[in-house]
Formats: C-alpha cells, sequence, structure tokens
C-alpha cells in the first residue's frame, strides 16, 4: 500500500498515536501558563473534552467514525457556540496541538499538513470579535 492511498489515520500511526497526541494536547493546555485562556473556556475538568476530541480526530483522519457513533454528527461550530472564541483562543489552541504533535513525535512534513487544515478549522470557529 503506498503513502497517498492509505487514510491519514494509517499515516499518522492509528488510535495509539492519536490518543498520544490528544492526552499531550490536554496536559499542556492544564500545564502551560501560555495555554490559560484556552484552558479557561474548558470549565473544571478536561476529561470530557479529551475523549470528544480523540473520538472526533478518529473519524476525521479516516478511522472508526467515534464521535458520530457517539453524539451524530459533530456540527463543530454550534457545538462550539457556547464557547467565546476569537483569535486568541484560536491561536492558542493552534499553539497547543503544534507543541503535542511534535512532543508525540509527529513528522514535520505531516505536522505542517495537519496545521493548514487545523488553521482553517479553527479560525472558522472563532465567534466573538476581537
Amino acid at each position: 500500500m503506498t503513502e497517498e492511498s492509505r487514510t491519514l489515520y494509517e499515516v499518522i500511526g492509528g488510535e495509539p498515536t492519536i490518543r498520544a497526541m490528544v492526552d499531550r494536547f490536554y496536559d499542556l493546555m492544564e500545564l502551560e501558563p501560555e495555554f490559560q485562556l484556552l484552558r479557561s473556556v474548558h470549565g473544571p475538568s478536561l476529561e470530557n473534552a479529551n475523549q470528544r476530541l480523540f473520538m472526533f480526530l478518529s473519524g476525521w483522519m479516516g478511522g472508526p467514525d467515534l464521535y458520530q457513533q457517539a453524539h451524530g454528527h459533530p456540527r463543530l461550530r454550534m457545538r462550539h457556540m457556547p464557547f467565546a472564541i476569537g483569535s486568541q483562543e484560536r491561536d492558542q489552541w493552534l499553539r497547543c496541538m503544534a507543541w503535542a504533535m511534535e512532543d508525540v513525535g509527529i513528522d514535520t512534513e505531516l505536522r505542517v499538513r495537519l496545521m493548514n487544515s487545523f488553521f482553517q478549522t479553527a479560525d472558522w470557529m472563532r465567534n466573538k470579535p476581537d
């Protein structure tokens, strides 16, 4: 099977890599002061958000569509409307994810590809003026 015919889920390393990436993302959000604003949007516990992001990314990358099976269509923008998301929150989310991907060893070319997609989605999620 060529690299081009594999899903992103397969290329990234499947469930173990996505789980490690999401866990590291939320660890960084909890621990690093530079993500304080982003962390404040999430409420007291990150457990639910962690599981939902893992489930979403699994399906989004071409693996098991866990999120849709459990919660229906993602409707990302609608589901994020209760949270004030501006450019600062977007940028912190992207920085946190970039750091997490680097920490779990995702290669540079794949990180760039993912960050381009993540930026488009994160920018679309903004719902408050800067």
